[in-house]
C-alpha cells in the first residue's frame, strides 16, 4: 500500500462496523492471494475521492515518503517497509533480541504478544526477548490499514502474519550467515532456542551471528511453522512489562523529563469553544516558578490561558490564581436534562433509515414489548491523564507522548507548528490507559500542546515544554462516549417468534465532521452508531437513526457502538424469553440457528463452566446471560447477581471467549477481566457525565464513579480452542457485561433496568 492514499482507510478501520471491516478483509485476502494490484487499485480509487475531498491523506505523504526511503539496502524491491526485519529486530552480542512493536502499549499486552509471535518463528530464547515502541515512520504503520494506529482490537489480528514473517525472515538470515561461516548448505541447519545448530550438533548463538546475518539478503518469501509446532504461541506467558509496572519502575508519557523542561497547564473555557473575554493574571505571575502566562488556542475554536512554570505545582497554583472572564455567547450550552427530553421526543419520530422490514405484523402481534433505553455521556478517564512534551529546535520538533495515532498526530503537529512534516519526530511512550481517548481525529491535546510550545517560543523562552492535564482537566475536557436514547416496539407470538421489531436510535455522531465522514456516514447514519444491532439474531427489524447536533465533543469509547447496542439487544432478547417462559440460553441458541457457530461455542462454554442450570445458587442470587460479537471476537457471559435493599451486586462472572487462536491466553484473560470491570462501571451509581448550561458537572472520581475493589466480582475466563488466525480482544469483553448483569436483576425483580447507570428505585 502507498501511504498517501491508504492513510484515511486505515484510520477509519479502527472504528468502522463489521460489514465494512469484512469488505476490507476481502480486499486483504485478495492481496494475500496475489491480486495485489487489482484490489489495491479499487481501494485506492475509493479513498482518493475521500482524500481529495478532505485534503487529509495528501498531508501525510511527505512524512511517510521520507521514511519509506530508509528501508534495508538488502531487501528485495517487493518488500514494503513493514516487512523488513531491520526495522523490527535487533540482536545484541549477548543474544538479547529486542523487538520493536508497531503499536502503543497501554495495558492491552501487545508489548508481549507481538514479540511472542516474532520470537516463535525466530526460534528465539524467550528469556532474552525484550520490546520497545516504534515511531511514526512507515515501517510501523498497520500492515493492513496503511496508517499508524492502535485501536479497534486490531493489533494482534492485523500484525499476526506480519510478525510471523518478520521472525521467519530474520531466522533465515541467521541460518544463511551460519551456513556461510561453516561452509555448508543452509538446508543442513536448524534453529533452536536462540542458536543455529549444524551437523554434529555444533552451535552458533544468534548474538555471534547477528552482524553477519543483517548483511544477508532479506528473503521475500518464507515458510512459516505449522501451528502444531508452536512452542510460544498459545502458551500462557507472563508480560514483559509486568515487573516494571508492578514495582513502580515503569515510565509513561507523563514521566518524560528533559533538561531545562518546563511544565504548562491550561485554563480552558468552561463551555466547549468559549473564549477569553478578560484576563487578570497578576496574581498568577507573582507565584514563584511561573515563567509565562500566555493566551493560547484550545479545541473546537476556543481560547484558553496557559501557565508555564518550572513544575506542575506552581503552574497549577498560578492557574488557580487566574481571574478569567469567559465569553461563551457564540457557542451552544447543552443541558443533559433538556437533551434527554429532546432525545425522547425524537425517538418517537421516524429518522434516517438504516434497516427496513415489514412492520405490518406489529399491530396484530399477540404479545408486545415497548421499551425505552437511556445511556449517558461517559468519560474515558484513563489512569494517566493526557500529556504531551514538545522540544522545538529551529525548524524541527520532537514530541513525546503515549499516542494511538502517531502518524496522524505528527501531521497535526506539523500543521500547527508550521513545520515540514518530515521534520516532526514522535517518540511513542508507554501510556497508562486510553480507551480511545488517545486516538482523536482532531489530535486535540497534541494540537493544544503544540500551540503552547509555539507561544512559549514566541515569548522568547527556549525550553522543552510538557503540557499536562490534571484528572479534573481530563474528565471535564471533553470527547465523551455519546449520550443515546433507544426506543423499541417488538411484536412476538407465544413461542417467542419475533414478528416485527421497530427500533429508533438517537445520539450524536462520532464520525460527522471528521475526515472519515465521506465513507462512514451513509444516508445520514453514522455506521458506528448501529454496529451490533440485530446480530446474531435473524429478526425482522426496522431501524432508524437521529443524529442531533450538540456542543459536546464525542469520541469512540472502548467497544464503540457496542457499548449501547449490545445492552439493548441482549436485554430485549432476554425479555422475550422470559415473557414466553423459555430458558434464555436455549432461546438464544434457537434464534441463532446454524449461522453463528462461534457465538454458540462461546455461549455453550460459558454455560458449561459456570454450572448454569445445574448448580444451586445462594439464596437471593440469580443467573444472567448475554453474548455479543464485536471486532470479530465473541464473548459470552454467565453471571451471578443479587439485589439487596435496592442495590444490585455482581458476584461472579464466567466468560466464554471465541477469538480464534489466543496468542497469549494470559493476555486474553486479562483483557476480559479489565473489560468486564469497565462494563460494570457503566452500571454503578454516579457513572455518568452530565452538563448544565454547557458546563460539565463532574470533575474527578469523587463525582464520576468508577468501580472500587469491593465492586469487583470473581471472574473466570475460558477460551474456545481454535487454530484459526487470531481476532481482536482489547474490547469485545466489555459489551455483554452490563446486559448480563441487567438480565440477572430482571430475574430477581421482574423488571429490566432501562437506564444506565442502574436506577432500581
Amino acid at each position: 500500500m502507498h501511504f498517501d492514499t491508504d492513510a484515511l482507510q486505515g484510520q477509519a478501520h479502527r472504528f468502522i462496523p463489521k460489514h465494512l471491516q469484512a469488505l476490507m478483509g476481502k480486499a486483504q485476502a485478495a492481496i494475500s492471494s496475489g491480486v495485489d494490484d487489482a484490489m489495491e487499485g479499487v481501494a485506492r480509487r475509493t479513498f482518493l475521492k475521500v482524500s481529495a475531498a478532505s485534503g487529509f491523506a495528501l498531508g501525510a505523504f511527505p512524512l511517510v515518503a521520507a521514511a519509506q526511503g530508509a528501508g534495508s539496502a538488502t531487501a528485495p524491491a517487493g518488500l514494503k517497509p513493514f516487512e523488513q526485519p531491520s526495522a523490527f529486530v535487533r540482536i545484541d552480542a549477548d543474544g538479547t533480541v529486542t523487538v520493536t512493536i508497531n503499536r502503543l502499549e497501554f495495558g492491552q499486552g501487545v508489548q508481549t504478544g507481538l514479540p511472542m509471535i516474532l520470537a516463535e518463528e525466530l526460534d528465539a530464547d524467550w528469556s532474552k526477548v525484550r520490546s520497545v515502541h516504534g515511531d511514526a515512520s512507515a515501517a510501523y504503520a498497520d500492515p493492513l490499514m496503511g496508517m499508524h494506529l492502535t485501536g479497534g482490537s486490531n493489533s494482534i489480528k492485523n500484525s499476526y502474519t506480519q510478525y510471523r514473517e518478520l521472525g521467519a525472515r530474520t531466522r533465515a538470515m541467521l541460518v544463511s550467515a551460519a551456513a556461510a561461516q561453516w561452509g555448508v548448505d543452509a538446508s543442513a541447519l536448524r534453529t533452536s532456542n536462540g542458536f543455529v545448530v549444524g551437523p554434529g550438533g555444533r552451535k552458533l548463538g544468534y548474538g555471534a551471528l547477528a552482524e553477519a546475518a543483517m548483511k544477508q539478503a532479506v528473503p521475500e518469501k518464507v515458510a512459516l511453522k505449522d501451528p502444531k509446532q508452536f512452542r510460544l504461541i498459545g502458551k500462557p506467558t507472563g508480560r514483559l512489562d509486568a515487573q516494571a509496572k508492578s514495582s513502580g519502575q515503569q515510565d509513561y508519557g507523563i514521566d518524560v523529563r528533559l533538561p531545562g523542561m518546563l511544565t504548562a497547564v491550561v485554563a480552558r473555557p468552561p463551555v466547549f469553544g468559549g473564549k477569553v473575554k478578560s484576563l487578570d493574571d497578576s496574581a498568577a505571575k507573582a507565584i514563584k516558578g511561573v515563567k509565562a502566562v500566555l493566551r493560547v488556542p484550545t479545541d473546537r475554536g476556543g481560547e484558553g490561558v496557559a501557565i508555564v512554570a518550572d513544575g506542575y505545582w506552581p503552574a497549577k497554583q498560578a492557574r488557580d490564581a487566574l481571574k478569567v472572564e469567559w465569553d461563551t455567547s457564540a457557542v451552544g450550552k447543552p443541558d443533559t436534562t433538556a437533551l434527554l427530553a429532546q432525545y425522547r421526543k425524537l425517538a418517537t419520530q421516524p429518522g434516517n433509515m438504516a434497516m427496513q422490514a415489514d412492520m405490518a405484523p406489529l399491530a396484530g402481534a399477540p404479545h408486545k414489548i415497548s421499551a425505552e433505553f437511556v445511556f449517558p455521556y461517559l468519560a474515558h478517564a484513563p489512569m494517566e491523564p493526557l500529556n504531551c512534551t514538545i522540544q522545538l529546535d529551529g525548524d524541527k520538533a520532537e514530541l513525546w507522548m503515549g499516542t494511538q495515532m502517531p502518524g496522524l498526530d505528527a501531521m497535526a503537529a506539523a500543521k500547527t507548528l508550521g513545520l515540514p512534516p518530515q521534520n516532526i519526530q514522535v517518540h511513542t511512550q508507554m501510556a497508562g490507559g486510553g480507551f480511545g481517548r488517545r486516538a482523536i481525529p482532531s489530535s486535540d491535546y497534541v494540537v493544544e500542546a503544540c500551540g503552547v510550545a509555539k507561544a512559549v517560543r514566541t515569548a522568547g523562552i527556549s525550553a522543552p515544554v510538557r503540557t499536562l492535564w490534571s484528572r479534573e482537566d481530563d474528565i471535564k475536557g471533553g470527547y465523551y462516549r455519546p449520550m443515546h436514547v433507544h426506543r423499541a416496539e417488538i411484536g412476538f407470538d407465544a413461542k417467542g417468534r419475533i414478528l416485527a421489531w421497530d427500533h429508533t436510535i438517537v445520539g450524536q455522531s462520532i464520525i460527522k465532521g471528521s475526515p472519515f465522514e465521506a465513507f462512514m456516514v451513509k444516508n445520514g447514519i453514522d455506521a458506528t452508531a448501529i454496529e451490533g444491532m440485530k446480530e446474531p439474531y435473524d429478526v425482522p427489524m426496522k431501524l432508524s437513526v437521529h443524529h442531533p447536533e450538540v456542543n459536546v465533543p464525542v469520541l469512540w469509547w472502548r467497544s464503540v457502538g457496542s457499548t449501547h447496542t449490545a445492552y439493548v439487544m441482549e436485554t430485549l432478547i432476554d425479555e422475550v424469553a422470559r415473557a414466553t417462559q423459555q430458558d434464555p440460553v436455549a432461546y438464544r441458541m434457537a434464534l441463532m440457528g446454524d449461522k453463528h457457530p462461534r457465538h454458540k461455542a462461546a455461549l455453550q462454554l460459558a454455560v458449561a463452566q459456570s454450572g448454569y442450570g445445574k448448580k444451586q445458587l445462594a439464596p437471593g442470587r440469580a443467573w444472567g446471560v448475554a453474548v455479543h460479537e464485536s471486532f470479530e471476537s465473541v464473548v459470552a457471559y454467565v453471571v451471578e447477581a443479587s439485589v439487596k435493599d435496592g442495590t444490585p451486586k455482581l458476584h461472579r462472572v464466567t466468560a466464554g471467549v471465541h477469538c480464534n487462536l489466543a496468542i497469549n491466553p494470559k493476555s486474553v484473560e486479562a483483557q476480559v477481566e479489565g473489560s468486564a470491570l469497565m462494563g460494570l462501571s457503566m452500571c454503578l451509581p454516579g457513572a455518568a457525565i452530565t452538563l448544565k448550561d454547557g458546563v460539565v458537572e463532574q470533575s474527578n472520581f469523587g463525582d464520576f464513579a468508577v468501580p472500587r475493589i469491593t465492586d469487583m466480582p470473581q471472574v473466570t475466563v475460558h477460551i474456545v480452542p481454535s487454530a484459526d488466525p487470531p481476532k481482536g480482544m482489547g474490547e469485545p469483553g466489555l459489551p455483554p457485561l452490563a446486559p448480563a448483569f441487567a438480565n440477572a436483576i430482571a430475574q430477581i425483580t421482574g423488571k429490566t433496568p432501562r437506564e444506565l447507570p442502574f436506577r432500581l428505585a
